[in-house]
């Protein structure tokens, strides 16, 4: 189901902007997130592996340019299944790493000395290669290429109406890609608020940084996930509606908002945590005088005498 030009010019704009300022942000975090981890912080492993999600989904999307824009897909199956495989395992494996950041800082608040063993480096490496397992995987029990590519019309993803076998799928999406680390990263968010109201040796700056840095978790998965699960449950149950355009719309834009976890992800975590402010500002310490000793080496060849 085609959009409009109006429609189309916005997306395609929108598109371009997340590549423009998602590749160098999403570079520059991932500087910030191995000086962490050298470190040995165990946040800086969920931070790094965070960017280089984003950054492999980033590559395909001059390909969803192209598409947006002449509302075909001209590059056959396999190379369907490759972009749409890729932009779900950005999906889940964002989804599940932000789950076990919540989960990290609720065992370093709630439970400071009780689980200090599973906040470790190598434990958080463990499970960031869990997660990458499991979301591909799960990709690959739930990304069929005869249910998201129609050869006929030349359409990926965006087959409308949804095929049998995908309306069961979208619903194994929206429980496991989003309502249950919805739950868990808003029971983390609850308990944390709670122990901090109660504990008065932290500060009030303390405070707002523990709360800043979970309200950005709990904010970016319900705004970036929450919509494009949900239109998909809705196509499930109202696609035989007599007026499914809007339907169709809604999800356009909600796949859009999920696309914009690629920025959202470097502009919380360097910049609304302490630690990632003061890594943030180291890198661009070092960048700055590896600059100004280029400059200086480049004016003393320029003007020196020979």
């Amino acid at each position: 189901m085609p959009i409009c030009l109006g429609q189309k010019t916005v997306f395609v704009a929108l598109h371009l902007a997340v590549i423009l300022i998602g590749i160098p942000s999403n570079i520059f975090f991932l500087f910030v997130s191995y000086r962490l981890i050298r470190q040995k912080n165990e946040l800086g492993v969920y931070l790094f592996n965070l960017a280089l999600s984003d950054l492999l989904f980033i590559t395909c999307l001059p390909v969803w340019v192209r598409v947006t824009l002449y509302d075909e897909w001209p590059y056959g199956k396999t190379m369907c299944v490759i972009c749409v495989f890729l932009l779900f395992t950005n999906f889940y494996t964002s989804a599940m790493l932000l789950s076990c950041i919540a989960v990290d800082r609720y065992l370093a608040i709630v439970h400071p000395l009780k689980f200090c063993t599973f906040r470790k480096r190598k434990t958080a490496v463990s499970v960031s290669i869990a997660a990458w397992i499991f979301t591909v995987i799960f990709n690959a029990m739930t990304v069929h290429p005869d249910s998201i590519y129609d050869e006929q019309y030349s359409i990926c993803l965006d087959l409308f109406p949804l095929p049998p076998a995908q309306k069961l799928v979208n619903i194994a999406r929206f429980v496991v890609g989003f309502l249950i680390p919805a739950l868990v990263v808003g029971f983390c968010y609850w308990r944390i608020c709670s122990d901090v109201k109660r504990n008065q040796t932290l500060v009030s700056m303390e405070r707002r940084h523990v709360f800043r840095l979970l309200g950005s978790i709990l904010l970016t998965l319900y705004l970036c996930f929450g919509p494009v699960h949900i239109m998909m449950v809705l196509r499930v149950f109202l696609e035989d509606c007599p007026y499914p355009n809007w339907l169709f719309l809604g999800y356009k834009v909600s796949v859009f908002l999920a696309m914009l976890n690629c920025l959202a992800d470097p502009l919380l975590y360097c910049f609304m945590s302490r630690t990632g402010q003061a890594s943030a500002s180291n890198v661009l310490l070092i960048l700055r005088r590896m600059w100004k000793k280029e400059s200086f080496h480049q004016h003393f060849l320029l003007y020196s005498p020979e």
